[in-house]
């Protein structure tokens, strides 16, 4: 799936933009916070319903504004049209329509578009908690397996429901939390199975980027760890019962799932230099990347928002080597540096677009060579 153009109204800095789009690469560069980062998320938002930097929707609409509205203009592999639009008025519900209809559920559109990101607020999935962690494999399994984010959809709503419970200063009647319990055990063995089979099958992707980045120089490490390996997730919930009562809060279950992250026998958290984290990033998101072409009908658009920043020169190159590649669709990403970025792209040899990104204003840019001519 390529994005052709896309039509922004007020969303964040982004008064009114109008763009059309390389089918293969397309670069936006400014300095820091004139509105790169704005139109990779206005993208991201098209594919997954919503920011990827501010859940809160009314939040995104440009100040002093009533509503925003992003509309993307798209062409699948069969050459055949797709429109995406979304728009929001505040206080009131957003709207996602494809081709003019309107979704009943946006789980429904998960997937339809799939996409992947890097940016800098990935340094959360090494340095944060396990939910960034968790958020990031189930990001990649919804955008492949429905049955996946619906299961995920039932064990955080019964989750909820016996937290509830969990809360109450009243006697509650076993029967109650069983009911929810056992929601929670069918939904989460899903979603357990799933997790694991997915990582076992990421993981040596996930290191085949790596060594190629880091051309051999470290070795590295993912595991998933959950309490569903231990015994049926049903008796683990039940054996808690008691402490989560003392707590208020369910202690255990799929919800508490880890991606141990390790660089040599280390966590990669605590030995990690910063141009190791930023390959270690790199190297999971081309892998989510790689995976969900495999899965997927549609290759997914590739986001790289300020991706050579703490990177080494090496290390750069070896990442244009596999993006400029066949294996890549259409990409779009961001710089401060223009020169940076002709340079890139020089040795990429790609069909590619240039924008320049000032104050929330976007204009296409003529490529190097061809301004100084």
């Amino acid at each position: 799936m390529v994005l052709k153009h896309i039509s922004i109204l007020n969303y964040k800095n982004l008064e009114q933009v109008e763009l059309d789009f390389s089918f293969k690469l397309n670069c936006f560069f400014g300095l820091n916070g004139m509105g790169k980062t704005n139109l990779l998320d206005a993208v991201y938002y098209l594919s997954f319903c919503k920011s990827a930097g501010n859940p809160v929707d009314s939040q995104n609409i440009r100040h002093d504004e009533d509503f925003f509205m992003i509309q993307g203009f798209y062409e699948s592999a069969d050459g055949s049209p797709e429109e995406i639009y979304c728009g929001q008025k505040r206080h009131q519900k957003k709207q996602f329509k494809r081709n003019k209809k309107e979704y009943s559920r946006l789980s429904d559109h998960i997937g339809f578009l799939p996409l992947v990101m890097v940016s800098p607020s990935d340094s959360a999935l090494i340095a944060g908690g396990s939910e960034e962690r968790r958020r990031f494999i189930d990001l990649v399994i919804s955008q492949y397996d429905k049955g996946y984010l619906d299961a995920l959809i039932r064990y955080n709503k019964a989750l909820q429901q016996r937290n509830t419970l969990l809360k109450s200063e009243l006697p509650i009647d076993e029967e109650l939390f069983l009911v929810w319990e056992e929601m929670m055990a069918t939904a989460g063995e899903v979603v357990f199975s799933k997790r694991k089979s997915f990582i076992e099958e990421f993981i040596p992707i996930f290191q085949s980027f790596y060594s190629f980045i880091s051309q051999g120089q470290e070795l590295v490490g993912l595991s998933y760890v959950s309490h569903a390996q231990e015994t049926p997730l049903l008796d683990i919930l039940k054996e808690s019962r008691a402490k989560d009562r003392i707590m208020g809060y369910s202690l255990r279950g799929i919800h508490k799932d880890e991606l141990v992250m390790s660089l040599g026998d280390f966590a990669i958290k605590r030995e990690g230099s910063q141009g190791q984290n930023k390959t270690y990033l790199v190297a999971l998101k081309l892998a989510q990347f790689d995976f969900l072409k495999r899965t997927g009908d549609n290759t997914p658009i590739l986001l790289l928002d300020d991706i050579f920043d703490k990177l080494d020169a090496s290390r750069v190159e070896q990442i244009i080597k596999l993006v400029a590649g066949d294996n890549f669709g259409q990409i779009f990403i961001t710089d401060t540096n223009r020169e940076h970025l002709d340079k890139i792209l020089k040795k990429m040899g790609s069909d590619y677009k240039m924008f320049e990104v000032n104050n929330g204003n976007i204009s296409s840019k003529e490529n190097l060579d061809n301004e100084k001519e």
